[in-house]
């Protein structure tokens, strides 16, 4: 396989703005990050610290700015390098972003990871199984093969199975529902579940079999060209219908991508609101549309990294249960500084880093088991994939539950009709 070095060097130099530079200068190798990281903290390998992946585009970046760089005394990026840092920088990371909460310099390693990949992605390197659904999603709209005709038979297959009514491709809709491949394909009752819940609050909203796909592989892979076609089908997917708001389901990264990367990925204003699905439901009990049964089982909440952490959400999820679980307990550390799935960011398609993944989900283990409890709940399909493969390699037998499933599930009068 012929590894381009020199793409890989033209993208890490053209990714080089302000912000990225500061932090690449600023950076004092401190180490603090390392015993944030669930990577280190599980291997103590110090090739898994998150300040060492930053290695390579800072070497790009100084071989640009060396003093003696006129003389051909200027560090370059090699081939070997590529090779070397590709398992640390795909493999080893699910850009959680939980250094940057320990940084003292505030250094956000998960962005720089992020901006990484489409190197190693240029060059013609990185985890096949990861490009693979990348490249699925642009060929057949979805990572895991969920096409329109799919979608459309699933949905018509829940509305019968699940006794909910489906709005699909309904126009002037004023709230878009994007889907997870993950939910549709592994848990499709989160699908029929949404609809329970908008149908009982009287929402006027609609599903698409035209952008439908809120799974960005595209980014995850660093592969901005289908990054920006998935992200562009949602778009006009909903000024095609006219909703004013596009909820996105139970998936942290299609969250972040979506509310906080794609208006910078596209280049222009998003002409809707963007809400994570547990933003929405919060919002909606703040209306007062939303009547639930109590839920007295034990348990504790998993936050979703791209949710929780780097979109700011945290509260809206205890927003929800608050008065709603009566047997909630917070594990430790909570919110924004919860420990990460270990299959975010890509992590959970790698076959190669299965084993690695599986043991970091130890540390979630204890910190469910620390409470008390035996029930996860947690609002993110990649999450709950992670941990439903990572507890078979522990033979744990703790509950792991969607959030929106709960909800739908203890809804009063929950026959109410879409708007």
């Amino acid at each position: 396989m012929t590894i381009d070095v020199q793409a890989a060097t033209r993208t890490f130099l053209a990714q080089t703005e302000e912000h990225l530079v500061s932090y690449l200068e600023a950076c004092v190798h401190c180490g603090q990050c390392a015993d944030a990281c669930l990577f280190y903290r599980t291997s103590g390998d110090p090739r898994h610290t998150p300040a060492y992946k930053l290695f390579p585009i800072a070497k790009a970046y100084k071989g640009q700015k060396w003093p003696l760089k006129w003389l051909g005394l200027a560090p370059k990026i090699t081939e070997t390098d590529l090779k070397e840092w590709e398992e640390l920088i795909f493999d080893t990371c699910t850009m959680c972003g939980r250094c940057t909460e320990v940084c003292p310099m505030g250094i956000d390693i998960a962005s720089i990871v992020g901006q990484a990949r489409k190197a190693w992605a240029a060059a013609g390197l990185g985890p096949a199984d990861l490009f693979a659904a990348a490249d699925n999603s642009r060929d057949h709209g979805s990572p895991l093969g969920l096409t329109a005709e799919k979608l459309s038979d699933r949905l018509e297959w829940l509305a019968d199975d699940q006794e909910v009514e489906m709005q699909v491709d309904k126009k002037s809709a004023e709230v878009l529902l994007t889907v997870s491949s993950i939910e549709a394909m592994k848990y499709p009752q989160s699908l029929s579940a949404m609809a329970k819940i908008m149908n009982h609050a009287g929402v006027d909203w609609t599903y698409s079999t035209h952008g439908y796909e809120s799974t960005n592989f595209g980014y995850l892979a660093g592969k901005s060209d289908i990054a920006k076609i998935m992200l562009n089908r949602i778009v006009d997917a909903a000024e095609a219908l006219g909703a004013k708001t596009v909820v996105i389901p139970e998936c942290g990264h299609a969250y972040g991508v979506m509310r906080w990367g794609a208006a910078n990925i596209l280049g222009r204003e998003l002409p809707f609101e963007v809400l994570h699905i547990t933003e929405y439901i919060a919002k909606l009990k703040r209306e007062g549309k939303l009547k639930l049964k109590p839920y007295d089982t034990p348990m504790t909440y998993h936050d979703p990294c791209q949710v929780s952490r780097r979109g700011g959400a945290a509260a809206d999820a205890r927003y929800i249960l608050e008065g709603f679980a009566t047997d909630f307990h917070e594990m430790t550390p909570t919110a924004e500084l919860n420990w990460c799935c270990g299959g975010g960011g890509g992590v959970q398609a790698i076959g190669r880093a299965a084993d690695l993944r599986h043991k970091v989900f130890k540390i979630k283990i204890d910190q469910v088991e620390a409470t008390g409890t035996h029930t996860l709940v947690s609002a993110c399909a990649n999450c709950r994939l992670t941990m439903d493969e990572s507890k078979l390699h522990w033979k744990w037998d703790g509950g792991l539950e969607s959030l929106v499933e709960i909800v739908a599930e203890n809804l009063i009068d929950s026959t109410a009709k879409p708007n």
